[in-house]
């Protein structure tokens, strides 16, 4: 069995950005406010500086600070300056009343802000002797002009969008979205809705990954329960494969007479990789699907595949710690690991397993770590209850008071 981290690299070294050569065209322009969550395929160069004029951060009373140095506190107003409005130049002698976001009159050297002041008949009496500079945020403070703001493979966040809007960015170029199809075996799997006949179970996983997978932005493809068939299967893959850049199954991956998925991609492709030495998730399998070959293909292309267990919590966590990064990586994304904190853990946990495990555990008043009571893989009320996962690692038996790597969900679903 392979290493979590062995794994991870395995992955992530097979997934080609669909930005590179082989893929052809990956990217599409969109409207900035449509590329939430998408990854950029340009970088974003700002064409002007921001703020674009020095600008006024207080509500108060432009001033020259020579004229305060020599003496005079009381002085006439001679403009008023709102933001939006283009103000005249600054006489000697003269304040300026202006307003937060305001551009700051030419001659202005420092804001009084208006606390400091008192004003009446057109005048305003200062009642601060300011430093040069005092409350103005000089034009280009944020953004000089030319500056590269957001790189090629950054996540659009709103910040990142409203970073992007404020040099004036109507449209991105960004990777366009993973297609990836997904499907679950298993003949005791029924639809919620439907009778739940005799050795039957609902099928949780299929609105568990196609959710995570619409929260990272995927393209998806649900083909649903396909039965427990080599043929059925290998149809299915083929059918897939075509069209997708991922498929991704839940089920019928480990080594029972009745899982036909590896033997179906074998039959259909190739297995770089099958079990992991972590608990949950022991089954996961990586490999391709070859794509049925054009007639203009010197070779058939492959669309990648991972075949997930079956279980609901090896299957969320596995998602979680695997595909997550690999789909990310496809989309070109720089960052596709998770932040993890160290955190104080407020349980005991004798007995250590051989394996990397994955403790669901969430975050409790004190700041520490409570660990759920059942970390059976088949336990999806864990996942909900938690707030991330402990990482583990093998041979280690948890002390009360020692500090754990925890990684949030907030990290991990999307």
């Amino acid at each position: 069995m392979l290493s979590t981290a062995d794994a991870l690299a395995t992955l992530l070294a097979a997934a080609r950005p669909l930005t590179d050569a082989a893929h052809g065209s990956a990217t599409e322009t969109l409207s900035t406010f449509d590329a939430l969550n998408r990854v950029l395929a340009a970088e974003v160069v700002s064409p002007l500086d921001v703020p674009p004029m020095h600008t006024s951060a207080m509500d108060g009373y432009a001033v020259r600070v020579a004229d305060l140095a020599q003496g005079s506190r009381r002085l006439p107003v001679s403009q008023r300056v709102p933001a939006g409005h283009a103000p005249q130049p600054l006489a000697a002698g003269t304040a300026a009343r202006i307003f937060t976001g305001a551009t700051v009159p030419p001659g202005a050297d420092a804001v009084v802000m208006q606390e400091q002041t008192e004003a009446a008949d057109g005048e305003v009496t200062i009642l601060h002797a300011p430093k040069a500079g005092e409350w103005i945020t000089a034009q280009g403070a944020d953004i000089k002009n030319g500056a590269v703001i957001l790189p090629v493979g950054t996540r659009l966040t709103p910040a990142a969008l409203g970073l992007a809007a404020s040099v004036g960015c109507a449209t991105l170029t960004v990777v366009r979205r993973v297609k990836v199809a997904v499907f679950f075996t298993g003949d005791e799997l029924t639809m919620p809705g439907e009778p739940l006949k005799p050795g039957a179970i609902y099928n949780s996983n299929r609105f568990t990954l196609t959710g995570l997978l619409r929260n990272l932005g995927c393209e998806v493809t649900d083909y649903g329960i396909v039965p427990d068939r080599l043929d059925v299967t290998r149809a299915t893959l083929r059918e897939a494969a075509a069209k997708h850049d991922l498929i991704l199954t839940s089920g019928g991956v480990s080594v029972g007479e009745e899982d036909h998925v590896r033997p179906a991609v074998e039959a259909e492709g190739h297995i770089n990789m099958w079990q992991i030495a972590m608990k949950p998730g022991k089954p996961l399998a990586f490999g391709a699907v070859r794509r049925p070959q054009d007639a203009n293909q010197a070779a058939a292309d492959e669309a990648f595949f991972i075949g997930l267990p079956g279980n609901p919590v090896s299957s969320f966590v596995t998602f979680l710690l695997f595909v997550r990064p690999f789909l990310l990586r496809l989309s070109g994304a720089t960052h596709v690991s998770p932040r993890a904190l160290s955190l104080r853990a407020d349980f005991s946990q004798a007995k250590a397993d051989r394996r990397n495990e994955f403790l669901r555990a969430r975050v409790n008043p004190a700041g520490g770590l409570d660990l759920f009571a059942n970390q059976s893989s088949a336990v999806l009320t864990s996942t909900v209850w938690g707030d991330g996962l402990i990482d583990n690692p093998p041979n280690h038996a948890i002390s009360a008071g020692e500090t754990v790597r925890f990684i949030p969900f907030t990290e991990l679903l999307y």
